[in-house]
């Protein structure tokens, strides 16, 4: 496949390795910041920067960049109809109208906060072990994150995404609380707190807690290959499903939608 990368820091870099590794073609890479990008999108309008995504051949793209500019992103790459994925987090507050978008222009767009294969398999874990612990009124639970201290948003997307997958669950808890506490928690809350610190590439740890015991589940990435390489199977996954029929052109879609059967 020929893919464009919009996006090209470190995890544009890593996710250019995996993809040539794999066998396909980065016909594009387009970033204001790197000096090796080989296309500036601050020397061209919106335009230029779509004609020169089209011209380049691309069948796909990756876009991986910050919460600050996602969403110009995605306005600007959807009406172009290439199978998107979008790796960078901090929208979820947008999605309804991601869908519109992609509903009104036809472009294709499939979103994870986190393309690990192993954070998706640690997601079935968490649901499964809240689900068993939801029957034990003793047992409280929160959620922790860590990361390195380039990351512009706080919480991850993928501490949300286990405490909705927690609540899902448990049915007492019906708030996440990201803040800071100045009062005790009440009953129903659930706490998702976060640090950042050095070049940590990611770690999440769910607590159940009881006056006897505290049980742990951690998962931790040793490094950023494994979002790489899932951002690039769940890309050779959304083309796939689009030319087979299986999945429909203009939609908004998920790791669930492109790894049927695994998460």
């Amino acid at each position: 496949m020929k893919i464009a990368l919009v996006g090209y820091g470190k995890m544009g870099h890593m996710i250019e390795q995996t993809a040539l590794s794999l066998g396909h073609e980065v016909v594009i890479t387009v970033d204001p910041f790197a000096s090796d990008a080989t296309c500036n999108p601050n020397a061209m309008n919106k335009q230029e920067l779509s004609q020169n995504i089209i011209d380049s051949g691309a069948e796909g793209i990756i876009e991986f960049t910050s919460p600050l500019s996602v969403m110009d992103n995605i306005k600007l790459l959807l009406p172009l109809k290439l199978p998107l994925v979008v790796g960078s987090t901090g929208w979820n507050d947008k999605l309804q109208e991601v869908k519109d978008l992609a509903s009104s222009t036809g472009g294709t767009i499939m979103h994870s906060a986190n393309f690990s294969i192993g954070v998706n398999l640690f997601y079935r874990i968490i649901e499964e072990a809240a689900e068993l612990v939801a029957n034990f009124d003793e047992y409280d639970v929160a959620v922790w994150e860590m990361h390195h201290n380039q990351k512009a948003d706080s919480p991850s997307g993928t501490a949300l995404d286990i405490a909705k997958r927690i609540m899902a669950k448990n049915k007492t808890k019906t708030t996440i609380v990201t803040d800071s506490f100045h009062e005790k928690p009440k009953p129903d809350m659930i706490h998702v707190s976060s640090t950042r610190c050095g070049s940590v590439p990611g770690t999440h740890k769910v607590f159940f807690d009881s006056a006897a015991d505290t049980i742990e589940i951690t998962h931790t990435a040793r490094s950023r290959q494994g979002f790489a390489s899932g951002a690039v199977h769940a890309l050779e996954n959304l083309k796939k499903y689009l030319d087979n029929g299986t999945l429909a052109h203009g939609q908004l879609y998920n790791m669930t939608d492109v790894f049927p059967g695994m998460f």
